[in-house]
């Protein structure tokens, strides 16, 4: 199910206004907020906020840790607690975009140079919609992949539908 409508309160959209309290705590942690996310689920209502450690996330120093999830669910949670941005209960989660999250934008493809990751096309490149390889930065407008039989291609940002990171061990 998509997410739920929200409603103006205290002048601001509850998501911004949540939005607004995660960065500035995940900010004092040395974080960034990837997304905020409110749906409603089987188990009631849920606010998802992922947060994001800035620079190549490649090793586990790199990345938010579950200490970092707890710290920040813990401080977000007492100002929402006090801010009450929502007329509704819910549940607050916290978490990182994981080992296999999703690329947005040109920066997401340049920080995971060279990592593995898969990524379909809205528009056929060199005869194919789905690629797999590993990931060479970005030129311009494209980005730059090479797969396990060596060969580049250049993907327009544009056609990009869907990327992803592989897991790796």
């Amino acid at each position: 199910m998509g997410p739920c409508p929200l409603f103006l309160f205290g002048g601001m959209e509850p998501l911004a206004q949540i939005r607004a309290i995660a960065e500035r705590v995940a900010g004092s942690h040395g974080l960034n907020v990837w997304d905020v996310q409110s749906r409603r689920e089987a188990v009631g209502h849920v606010v998802r906020v992922i947060i994001d450690r800035p620079g190549p996330g490649a090793t586990p120093e790199e990345s938010v840790s579950i200490t970092d999830c707890e710290q920040v669910n813990r401080e977000i949670s007492t100002m929402l607690d006090v801010e009450d941005p929502l007329p509704f209960t819910y549940t607050l989660e916290v978490s990182s975009p994981g080992l296999d999250r999703p690329l947005r934008e040109a920066a997401d493809y340049a920080r995971f140079s060279g990592r593995l990751a898969k990524i379909v096309l809205s528009e056929a490149v060199d005869n194919q919609k789905a690629f797999e390889g590993r990931l060479r930065g970005v030129d311009g407008q494209d980005v730059v992949l090479e797969t396990a039989n060596g060969r580049t291609h250049q993907l327009p940002l544009r056609f990009i539908a869907r990327g992803r990171l592989e897991v790796e061990f």
